[in-house]
């Protein structure tokens, strides 16, 4: 895709069937358990060469978490996490973006708001702009891919049970991975 920095960004709208939201956390201090978020939707603002005007915002339905676990993802949605009744959706919303996005595989940051149970904390995100690619039907469609990690504890998700061995049942640092497909918006 070509483009030209114009004063207006070009809207483009998350694939939620092309988008994977992971996460990973230790279990015992011995392994690694991951974990995923089906219901995802948002929208990025972005022109090629024009990152100083890109936007980011997403919203995720916290209720769709999956650990291919069912008792652990319902634990994972009650009152002692992300206490989904009260607090149905994730969301992140960039207030910056560091580096360029010109060109497949240039690396940047996102800096944004994450919002978690009602928390809502800075987080910054490296990330890839993996290209953009007409699909058969005609759609121009765009890729990102992005980490992170957060501290569970700062948002509130405080619940925990010590072990007879020393250290915890669940890590409180928490690995983010983000695969995004965006669809150009007329």
């Amino acid at each position: 895709m070509t483009a030209t920095a114009t004063n207006r960004t070009t809207t483009w709208a998350i694939d939620p069937s092309h988008t994977l939201v992971e996460f990973s956390a230790k279990h015992l201090m011995i392994s690694t358990v991951k974990g995923r978020f089906a219901g995802v939707s948002g929208t990025i603002g972005f022109e090629p060469g024009a990152s100083d005007r890109a936007t980011v915002d997403v919203t995720i339905d916290a209720a769709t978490i999956d650990t291919r676990t069912d008792q652990r993802d319902q634990h994972l949605r009650s009152a002692d996490f992300l206490d989904v009744e009260s607090h149905p959706a994730i969301t992140f919303k960039a207030s910056r973006v560091e580096g360029a996005i010109a060109s497949a595989g240039d690396q940047f940051r996102v800096i944004g708001d994450l919002t978690i149970r009602g928390v809502t904390k800075s987080v910054t995100l490296d990330a890839t702009f993996e290209g953009a690619s007409r699909d058969p039907w005609g759609n121009e469609r765009v890729g990102f891919s992005a980490t992170g990690r957060i501290d569970r504890r700062e948002f509130g998700l405080v619940w925990n049970q010590a072990l007879e061995t020393g250290g915890v049942l669940v890590g409180t640092d928490i690995k983010l991975a983000f695969e995004v497909e965006a669809i150009r918006q007329a």
